[in-house]
């Protein structure tokens, strides 16, 4: 196993793994649930075979829910919802549940999520775009005009962090009394949100919070029990909010990890505000690099770069390829960018240490020493 790949304060083999989701998970909670796997707290099973229905699972989850709502400071007139779907299910749900007014919603589409719930909207209602930034392939937030919003929207719809294209809202769009509803399913627990600003979060928790299979949903109460009344049981809110995310069987070990990821987050920085602090030291040492770099480069405008999602090109897709290669073989996975950008993508979400980025640099800046 290559150098890189040694993590010394284990003294394990394990390869860096920059993959945009699923995603990395913190060494301490895969190790505590690892001791856990055949027997919870004396339980005498592992919770990948408990009922849901038990009160050894009813503990988890409620516990899981009160620190998240902790963490995030969720005031208590929004709903906290453990679904499944993934996100895209969202893009459905939400215009079901929403769109019961004018039938209305505004969007920004600032990559293919973002065009991926306008389109689904569209199916529901009228769907407006009020700015996008495919012109310049998502490499930028666009500049939002309010007197473009539309002011009976039943709601607005933004993602927040962009995985593929490495962008990011760093200021929200004042859209009144109209409900800001974002897809956080990037930036989730990477640095605080105001939650009163938005009428709904949602966020796939597979990228930085847990395993695949959680879809998080945050939404205020009063948007809860208006769905149009073709909406399939499961695609409502109120079935959901109604019964504790237990309607029927949740996505459980998903749920279980999630609450030790967000235990982890507590113990060791203590607030969301400290764990921005340090993933903005992590994506400098890579952004640095970068704008320092006669072989590599960003492809995002800097006052718009992601913490989480850094792609980045050498301008050569036969370079781009090579370096993928070599950087595999020396223990840095998951580089490659997406299929629609190309080049190379380093997801860098909260899981992933300094000293994993440190040592991301040091390679990038041997390789480019010897393919000058």
């Amino acid at each position: 196993m290559p150098v890189w790949a040694v993590q010394e304060e284990t003294k394990m083999a394990r390869v860096y793994n920059f993959s945009a989701g699923p995603s990395m998970l913190p060494l301490e909670v895969l190790e505590q649930a690892a001791a856990e796997m055949l027997d919870y707290k004396g339980s005498g099973q592992s919770v990948m075979e408990m009922s849901h229905r038990s009160k050894e699972y009813q503990a988890i989850i409620d516990e899981t829910e009160a620190d998240l709502r902790k963490l995030m400071e969720i005031p208590d007139n929004y709903k906290v919802l453990f679904l499944q779907g993934g996100a895209s299910s969202q893009f459905a749900m939400l215009p079901l549940n929403l769109l019961n007014k004018s039938g209305k919603a505004d969007f920004v589409i600032t990559g293919q999520w973002a065009k991926k719930a306008y389109k689904e909207a569209a199916r529901y209602g009228e769907a407006n775009v009020v700015a996008s930034s495919e012109d310049k392939t998502f490499s930028y937030i666009p500049k939002l005009d309010p007197a473009t919003f539309t002011k009976d929207a039943d709601y607005f719809h933004i993602c927040m962090n962009n995985t593929i294209y490495g962008t990011k809202f760093k200021e929200l769009p004042e859209t009144g009394d109209v409900p800001l509803v974002a897809d956080i399913s990037s930036c989730m627990l990477s640095e605080p949100v105001d939650v009163k600003k938005f009428g709904v979060l949602y966020g796939g928790a597979q990228k930085n919070v847990a395993p695949a299979g959680l879809t998080i949903v945050i939404i205020r109460e009063d948007l809860i029990g208006n769905a149009k009344d073709f909406t399939p049981t499961m695609f409502n809110y109120e079935t959901h909010s109604e019964n504790g995310s237990m309607f029927n069987t949740p996505p459980c070990y998903t749920i279980y990890i999630a609450g030790k990821v967000i235990k982890w987050i507590m113990e060791k920085f203590g607030s969301l505000e400290a764990m921005k602090e340090h993933n903005e030291k992590k994506a400098a040492i890579l952004y640095n690099f970068l704008d320092n770099s006669e072989l590599f480069k960003g492809t995002v405008v800097a006052e718009d770069r992601s913490l989480m999602n850094v792609p980045f090109v050498t301008g050569d897709a036969d370079m781009d390829a090579k370096f993928v290669a070599e950087a595999k073989a020396a223990g840095f996975i998951n580089l490659k960018g997406h299929r629609s950008v190309g080049g190379m993508r380093a997801s860098i979400y909260n899981a992933m240490p300094i000293e994993g980025v440190e040592k991301l640099v040091e390679f990038m800046a041997e390789f480019e020493k010897n393919n000058k």
